[in-house]
């Protein structure tokens, strides 16, 4: 029995480290500002809900925004939105979409879109898998982005991010505290369970 918490201890000390050094070395590769960008192909858009309009939540119109300065200012070419899309009445990409061309006047025929993004493990395997990009910028808001940057370069695309964090936001402590946990799941997949990613389609080639 000591044996067994032993080596659960340890088990759990080595997966502490593990987390700490991935986060320390993946916050190395997060810009706050897209000026010191360096340029790349692909900006990918991970999904942050929608409100009961429709319309991007503030995280999510962040992220949009700050994909479309990037757009706008040379460092990407595409703008890889990825989301949720369970029913046919909620879907995070379309939104995405709708959102960059209205909002932010990026054109339609550098917006691809991902509808099965429901989570970030999801959304870097996909991207690497079905559109073969392998290199990079994510855009997310900060607490976000260290998980997202070690998940994507853990499954083959050498990543940055740029913060999408441009203001206070309802209930931010509770998503901080819920990324605890999910830095963990993330390991557990990357290194132990390597789950398929979830179906769905995707609208047009990327070649970035």
């Amino acid at each position: 029995m000591k044996r067994f918490f032993l080596s659960v201890f340890l088990g759990g000390a080595c997966l502490g480290f593990i987390l700490v050094l991935s986060v320390v070395n993946a916050k190395r590769q997060i810009y706050s500002s897209v000026d010191v960008v360096e340029p790349t192909s692909v900006a990918i858009v991970f999904g942050a809900g929608l409100t009961v309009t429709g319309k991007p939540s503030d995280m999510l119109s962040d992220r949009l925004s700050v994909a479309a300065d990037l757009y706008h200012s040379k460092k990407v070419g595409t703008i890889l939105v990825s989301g949720d899309n369970q029913t046919d009445s909620y879907s995070e990409p379309d939104a995405m979409r709708k959102s960059l061309i209205n909002d932010f006047e990026v054109p339609d025929e550098v917006i691809v879109l991902d509808y099965a993004g429901r989570r970030t493990y999801d959304t870097c395997v996909r991207a690497h898998t079905l559109w073969g990009v392998d290199h990079a910028v994510l855009v997310s808001q900060g607490y976000h982005l260290a998980r997202a940057i070690w998940t994507c370069e853990h499954v083959g695309i050498q990543s940055s991010g740029v913060s999408a964090t441009l203001r206070e936001y309802v209930y931010e402590r509770n998503y901080k505290l819920r990324e605890l946990l999910a830095v963990m799941k993330a390991v557990m997949d990357v290194y132990v369970l390597k789950p398929a990613p979830l179906g769905g389609t995707f609208e047009k080639d990327l070649d970035p």
